[in-house]
């Protein structure tokens, strides 16, 4: 898809979580992960 090479105020839609994930839901190496019980973003920030 064409995108614009510059944007001044256009904010990106974040869109919407519904069901279970499709791809990504797969362990990569090692034996245990963190699973989500709600539909939730998981962000790299720091909580204090």
């Amino acid at each position: 898809m064409l995108q614009p090479k510059k944007t001044k105020f256009r904010r990106s839609q974040k869109g919407r979580m519904k069901g279970n994930a499709q791809r990504g839901n797969q362990l990569a190496f090692g034996s245990f992960g963190i699973k989500t019980l709600q539909s939730k973003w998981i962000t790299g920030r720091r909580r204090l």
